[in-house]
């Protein structure tokens, strides 16, 4: 495939750094190594490390491991943790075209990020749920797209309603942005026959599909449906996967994998921001892996699952017992949120921003999770990760009397409605 076509003005434009052709010889010893600043390790403040896990294990970080991780590493991340992320995603996700497939690691969500200025210039059509990540609109709409966004149902994105706004569209779309699995705000899990039926239109109308899957591994169930990068015969797939919510967000390890080209155009962006990558945290995350294995990574995975299904039922019982009739809400297949619809309000904006004023109440409207925040919208997104039982029970307590009180200030001024 021709990946050239897909490129942004920007990507098209941007050039492979010479430091970084080269650093991938730098660590053989027998190398002279004249051609770029590495800093001289034995001024390093730090030397060596000791750390506990949960279970009672310590991890050491040697004095060598430790001045590898402070200094420029492999452009494409610490090799023994690209070594071990391989053999999970080839256990997970058995991709087609794995011998065509590269892997880079970065941090937060600077992979993604950099795929959308990779692929999108202002007024590309870009394909996006009715309702999104915050984070993906942020930094999506700095790029000026236009969107066309996708009804879904309870197993996410309508194929139909895709494919028939698709066929009406004078101009073809380069990308779509799709959070398969437990994806925020909503709490779906989009079914293997509503993928194929996507990865089909992608194939048709021949566009990219970014798979951002955070809470891949937040889901309830084992019987997950297979992944659009599983589903890749064709290569036009980047998969983006996270373990900030399963091992912490100080680490922040994003893995990207793709068709080579594509994530060789991403790694050329991040040679020129995050230069060397983040190699104490990646190798905090290695010592790990070499801990407990890929068995005990999942393992691990399961448990952290089990505390936030716990979580969830809490959550739904607090809103059993003081948001019905008041709310309409579907059991989430797994992540953190439970996502609200209010029928009752024509915008849940400005009550939450009184509430926040007055109540010592944070919840996030629903409006900053689609591609026009403007206009109004009767959801609202609430977080279990955290809360206790007796806090979700007292917030939702809360937010019932405000709808309750929102709904009378309806009825009094119906034609008005809070926007921020």
């Amino acid at each position: 495939m021709d990946y050239t076509k897909f490129f942004s003005v920007n990507a098209s434009r941007r050039k492979p750094s010479w430091i970084g052709r080269l650093r991938k010889f730098a660590s053989s010893p027998s190398v002279l190594w004249l051609a770029g600043g590495l800093p001289n390790p034995s001024r390093f403040p730090f030397s060596e490390a000791k750390l506990t896990l949960r279970d009672g294990t310590v991890v050491n970080i040697s004095p060598e491991t430790m001045a590898a991780a402070l200094q420029y590493g492999n452009k494409e991340g610490n090799v023994q943790l690209l070594n071990y992320l391989s053999d999970l995603t080839q256990g997970l996700h058995a991709p087609p075209c794995w011998s065509r497939t590269k892997q880079l690691i970065t941090v937060g969500q600077d992979g993604l990020a950099k795929a959308f200025v990779m692929l999108v210039d202002p007024g590309d059509y870009v394909i996006v749920p009715q309702f999104c990540s915050i984070g993906s609109f942020s930094e999506l709409s700095a790029l000026n797209p236009r969107y066309i966004s996708v009804e879904e149902d309870e197993e996410g994105m309508l194929a139909e309603d895709l494919r028939s706004t698709l066929a009406q569209l004078e101009f073809r779309p380069k990308v779509m942005y799709v959070s398969p699995s437990s994806n925020s705000p909503s709490g779906k899990r989009m079914s293997e026959q509503r993928r194929r039926a996507i990865y089909a239109i992608a194939c048709e109308y021949d566009f990219l599909i970014l798979e951002d899957d955070p809470y891949y591994f937040l889901h309830f169930k084992d019987d997950l449906p297979p992944s659009f990068l599983n589903l890749d015969n064709k290569g036009r797939v980047i998969r983006f996967d996270s373990f900030s919510d399963v091992v912490n967000t100080g680490v922040l390890t994003e893995v990207i994998t793709g068709p080579e080209p594509l994530v060789e155009k991403i790694l050329q962006h991040v040679q020129a921001t995050v230069l060397g990558g983040i190699g104490l945290s990646q190798a905090l995350f290695t010592e790990l892996f070499r801990a407990w294995g890929v068995d005990g990574f999942l393992r691990h995975v399961r448990e952290v699952r089990q505390l936030y299904c716990n979580k969830r039922d809490a959550m739904l019982m607090a809103a059993e017992r003081h948001l019905t009739g008041l709310c309409e809400w579907n059991v989430p297949e797994g992540g953190m949120f439970l996502w609200l619809k209010v029928p009752g309000i024509k915008c849940t904006q400005g009550m939450l921003a009184r509430c926040c004023a007055d109540k010592n109440l944070l919840l996030v409207p629903g409006n900053a999770f689609t591609t026009n925040p403007k206009l109004p919208c009767q959801y609202m997104r609430a977080c279990y990760s955290t809360a206790t039982l007796e806090q979700m029970d007292k917030a939702l307590k809360i937010l019932a009397d405000l709808i309750r009180e929102e709904i009378q200030r309806d009825k009094d001024s119906p034609h008005q409605y809070d926007l921020l």
